[in-house]
Parts: structure tokens; sequence; C-alpha cells
């Protein structure tokens, strides 16, 4: 005879089965639109994209619920930027640029304060901030579009304060982007004559990110985090040949 156990059993299995599967399509049918396209298949980006994201969603709730907070580079994962890639999708070093902008967005989502969690004054500021500089980030990188409409509006240079502003003292701040800055835009001039475009990970200086550093100026995480900024957007400018 069935039981009514044996029925219970069933319908848990059974609704089990229909949210890993309502997760799955939610994945699938993710919007990335909003992410920058730097060419590849479709399946190179969607994958690349997809992997980065849920890489980022899962650190990012680890971090949250023991209330710390880690730079990207932290994790091997984002380090590797490898993970669901297979070389039919194509070129390795475009999967790994997708993946790692889609692990910092899905990180961030899911651990939005940063080092902002004991400030709750400049919380609400500093995540406006964080908005922005991801706005002006995908501009910067969308290269294959739209490359020469309002070049000059998106970019940041040396103008400090369009730099996002995550705490610290004032010269913290500016010592870490300029020193930053200055490594980038040497390695994307570099980079550019090569004509060769590789991840901020790949260069030593972004990884380590304590060029200039002097434990007066205050927090070394802090640092590390403007001086990867003001790297990523001098990598960019000379790139573009600034």
């Amino acid at each position: 005879m069935i039981t009514k156990r044996f029925w219970y059993r069933i319908g848990t299995i059974s609704l089990l089965i229909a949210t890993l599967a309502a997760t799955a399509a939610a994945q699938r049918n993710r919007n990335w639109d909003g992410y920058p396209n730097w060419g590849g298949s479709f399946d190179l980006r969607q994958t690349a994209l997809n992997a980065g994201f849920n890489e980022g969603s899962k650190e990012g709730r680890n971090d949250r619920s023991s209330n710390r907070y880690r730079n990207y580079n932290d994790f091997s994962a984002y380090r590797d930027a490898t993970k669901d890639y297979n070389s039919r999708l194509g070129h390795r070093d475009l999967y790994r640029r997708y993946f790692q902008i889609a692990f910092e967005h899905g990180y961030d989502t899911e651990n939005p304060n940063g080092y902002n969690n004991n400030d709750n004054r400049d919380r609400d500021r500093n995540r406006d901030y964080d908005r922005d500089r991801d706005r002006d980030r995908d501009r910067d990188r969308d290269r294959d579009r739209d490359r020469d409409r309002d070049r000059n509006d998106n970019r940041r240079g040396r103008n400090w304060d369009r730099y996002g502003r995550y705490g610290g003292s004032s010269e913290l701040r500016q010592t870490a982007l300029n020193a930053g800055y200055n490594a980038g835009i040497k390695d994307g001039r570099d980079d550019r004559r090569r004509n060769r475009h590789r991840s901020y990970s790949d260069f030593s200086e972004y990884r380590n990110a304590t060029t200039d550093y002097s434990s007066k100026l205050g927090d070394r995480e802090l640092y590390r985090r403007y001086y990867r900024e003001g790297f990523e957007n001098g990598y960019n400018d000379g790139w573009d040949g600034y």
C-alpha cells in the first residue's frame, strides 16, 4: 500500500526538481545586455559572463555572512577566470575579461558595502560612487562600439575627482590613484605598440597594487582598491593612445 509518507516524499522531490530547474533557467536567461561587448562568439560571452557572475555571487554571499570584504584578486577563481572555459568557445584571454567583469558585479551585488561597513553615514553616497564607477568602466572598456563617440567626456584621466571615494585620507587616495594610473598607462601604451590587449590581472603591479604604499598612509587594502581603479583607467588610456 502506498502510504501518505511516500506521496509526501514524491512531492518534496518534485518541488526540489522544479526549484533547481527554475534556478537554472534564470541563470540561462540572465540579461547580459548591460555588459560590454568586446567581440567573440555569443557562446563565449554568454558562458563567461554567466560563470563569472555565479562565482562572484557565491563568494560575495560567503563574505557577507562573515561580515568581511575582500579584493577580487584574493579569489583564485577571479585570477584564473577560466571556469567553464573550453577552447572551442574561442580566445581564452577574451573569455577571462568577460568572466572577471561579471565576477566583480556578482560579488558587489551580494556584498555591496565594501569598506564602508562601519561608516553608515557614507554608505549610500559611496554606493552611488560604486555604481558610477562601474558605468564609467564599462563605457571605457567597450572599444568595439561607440569608441569615438563622447570619448573625451567618458575619459577620467588624472582628474581624481571623477574616481570613486571609499574612505581613507586624501593623501592615501591621491597617492594610490596616481601610482596605479602611472603603471597602467605605461603598460597600456606598451601593449598598444605590440598590438595586444591583456587582462589587468596579468600584470604583477595590478595584482600587488602596493607601489608607493606606506603604512603611514593608512589601510593597505583600501590603498590597493584605489590603486587598481587608477591602473584600470590608466591602462585603457594608454591603449587608446593617450
